[in-house]
């Protein structure tokens, strides 16, 4: 995603895509005919301004997978772990682990298109400006 970020800044379309498969070997090949469709439909019908696409696929076979929801992101964290390790020459070094916690149980999130088998798209945009809270901070004596 932090190239697509960097695309959309530059004005890119931009796609970010993920398998939800942690393995060394893990087969993209089942989701090359999404990965196609949503490519197309975004060269076809282009991107709102300012906006990427986090795009994520459940480990799932193709005929598996339900179909495609449009998502916003659920409110979720990584509860960080290290875990102390030696090396084989003795030294100490840590290895970063730890668990993931939803937070969110709306069922108009990724995680939860992602736990039922959806593809999940989310679309993402890189102003961080908080508008809401603009004319609240204007308000202050500063």
């Amino acid at each position: 995603m932090s190239a697509a970020v960097e695309a959309g800044i530059e004005g890119i379309p931009a796609i970010g895509f993920s398998l939800s498969d942690y393995d060394w070997n893990a087969d993209f090949e089942q989701i090359k005919p999404f990965i196609k469709k949503i490519a197309l439909e975004v060269l076809f019908k282009k991107l709102p301004e300012s906006t990427i696409l986090n795009v994520n696929f459940p480990k799932l076979k193709t005929e598996e997978i339900k179909g495609i929801k449009i998502c916003r992101q659920a409110k979720a964290i990584w509860m960080e772990k290290f875990d102390k390790r030696k090396t084989p020459y003795g030294r100490d070094y840590y290895w970063l682990t730890g668990e993931f916690v939803n937070q969110d149980k709306g069922e108009d999130t990724d995680e939860w298109a992602l736990s039922n088998g959806y593809v999940s798209i989310v679309p993402v945009q890189f102003d961080l400006t908080a508008h809401h809270a603009i004319q609240q901070l204007n308000s202050w004596d500063l």
